[in-house]
């Protein structure tokens, strides 16, 4: 009896510790916080450091299960933030001014600035008169996407370059029509992200000499580009899945940077259409222009310099007509952000 009575014993605690070993796996298995994710367009080259965080197991090391989805403007992915049906995207900081200044009570705020230098641009042709002096503007005719970043810019460009716009015609244009509408000479420049607008244009068979980008940041406007964007009820329920993202995101840019072929290679795994040779040379515009700047060197990834944003927020005054409703904290939370040290790019 008692030796039965111990080999109960030890099956019962057996089959106690086979069922706390099988509860405690389907734990381990689901601990992954999924996070649904949105771009401000489609997946080109720029993308490459989302899809490497992913593909190089950084988001998986930070226990995060994130999926991608395309966007359809930088300032669209604004209000799919704000009302939660993603908890975190990507879109024009200075768009979120605009959206923030309306409502502060929206729950939205930027974490994470990936384009320290935008990349808003007027992009013209040679051959219809276009130089790099915005002066040649004048007398001509826009193409502009009514939800574009660069072209909600507009008003504080003309501002501080003294343009008389009383010469010039702005045409409303879709997206996809945009470029093909400059190839075929129907209006004389659009607005647009340089590292886009200039690539689709040589697609469309322009000569790389007829192709004219006028960047706004080389003609008066101090401003920062698109950032990463968190619905703040989910940031304060999911704290260390925002720093979580956050760090494994520096990760895959800093791949980017580091192999930009494989960058390019983990974007055309979720678009087949694109030319490798054309994502190369976008990502490298990015790169160059717009996320490797020599601040973010100095820097790191991912911050911003608050006197710097001060001076962008007195432009927005202009070019969205501010009222002052926000503040550079209530834009900006940093406090999610990994040490600089940690987000340096090689």
């Amino acid at each position: 009896m008692h030796a039965r009575s111990n080999l109960t014993r030890r099956g019962a605690l057996g089959a106690a510790a086979l069922g706390c070993a099988l509860a405690l796996a389907p734990l381990t298995a689901t601990a992954q916080t999924d996070i649904r994710f949105t771009l401000d367009w489609n997946f080109e080259g720029p993308a490459a450091g989302f899809f490497l965080a992913i593909d190089n197991g950084h988001f998986a090391a930070e226990g995060l299960n994130v999926t991608i989805d395309t966007g359809a403007g930088s300032r669209e992915s604004i209000p799919r933030v704000a009302t939660g049906t993603y908890p975190m995207g990507f879109g024009d900081i200075n768009a979120l001014a605009k959206f923030l200044d309306e409502d502060p009570s929206q729950k939205i705020t930027a974490v994470m600035v990936i384009y320290d230098v935008p990349p808003f641009a007027i992009i013209g042709r040679a051959s219809r008169g276009i130089t790099p002096d915005p002066m040649s503007l004048e007398g001509k005719v826009l193409g502009a996407p009514p939800t574009d970043g660069a072209f909600g810019q507009w008003p504080a460009f003309v501002d501080v370059t003294g343009l008389d716009t009383s010469t010039m015609t702005i045409e409303s244009v879709g997206f996809p029509v945009r470029e093909p509408m400059l190839a075929q000479g129907q209006v004389d420049a659009i607005f647009g992200f340089s590292f886009s607008s200039v690539l689709n244009l040589k697609a469309q068979g322009i000569p790389e000499d007829d192709i004219v980008p006028i960047l706004m940041v080389e003609n008066g406007l101090d401003l920062y580009g698109n950032a990463i964007m968190v619905n703040t009820d989910f940031a304060e329920s999911n704290p260390e899945a925002v720093r979580g993202f956050l760090r494994a995101l520096g990760r895959g840019f800093a791949d980017a940077v580091a192999d930009p072929g494989a960058g390019v290679a983990a974007v055309m795994r979720r678009n087949q259409i694109l030319t490798r040779e054309i994502e190369l040379e976008r990502l490298g515009m990015a790169i160059d222009m717009n996320i490797r700047t020599p601040w973010v060197q100095e820097n790191g990834l991912g911050g911003i310099d608050e006197e710097r944003m001060a001076r962008a927020m007195e432009q927005l005054t202009i070019s969205m007509e501010l009222k002052g409703n926000v503040t550079i904290d209530r834009l900006f939370d940093a406090s999610y952000l990994a040490p600089a040290s940690e987000r340096m790019l090689p």
